[in-house]
């Protein structure tokens, strides 16, 4: 009869572990959701449609979770990871995950956003659905170009001013002499 307590755990664990640890410290964002109820096909679509924002959704159990996330330095999640857990690794535009989950919550009651990790901090469901509501990164980018490029076309437009007013002029002066 072994104890269990002094059993070394499985490599198999061990490596699962590990490799999720080295996945929470390499993605820029982490959301947890719970996926209770979900056909296999619903989770198939949500997949398919986080690949396509940069982001991939997994299955892990949440005891080897805790124990990566502690071993990746990540306090605070021990408290999420319960029940029926999934967790979405994002690596890119982390608005657009979040907003591709959201999207697929509304249509999917099963799936529910529970919250997750950006950088260091720890994010609660509601600072998920914010993230969602923030621009996608190609808006954010024209909005700052615009932001750039509007006194650049105001000084243009000034620059102009001067010779097309001052042509203005002497042709007035012109004609008003020729008259």
């Amino acid at each position: 009869m072994t104890d269990t307590a002094t059993r070394a755990p499985r490599q198999h664990k061990v490596d699962t572990v590990a490799e999720i640890s080295k996945r929470l410290q390499s993605a820029d964002a982490v959301f947890i959701s719970e996926y209770r109820g979900m056909t296999v096909k619903a989770i198939t679509d949500l997949r398919n449609t986080l690949r396509g924002s940069g982001a991939e959704h997994t299955v892990y159990k949440n005891t080897l979770a805790r124990f990566a996330a502690t071993e990746a330095g990540v306090e605070g999640l021990n408290d999420i990871l319960v029940g029926p857990t999934a967790l979405t690794f994002v690596s890119g535009d982390v608005a657009a995950a979040a907003k591709a989950l959201r999207d697929v919550a509304k249509t999917n009651p099963s799936l529910v956003v529970k919250g997750g990790v950006l950088g260091e901090t720890i994010l609660s469901a509601s600072d998920v659905a914010a993230l969602a509501d923030l621009p996608s990164r190609e808006e954010l980018l024209a909005r700052f170009a615009g932001a750039l490029q509007a006194p650049l076309v105001k000084t243009a437009g000034l620059l102009q001013a001067l010779p097309r007013n001052f042509a203005y002029g002497l042709a007035a002066l012109i004609d008003k002499q020729a008259a």
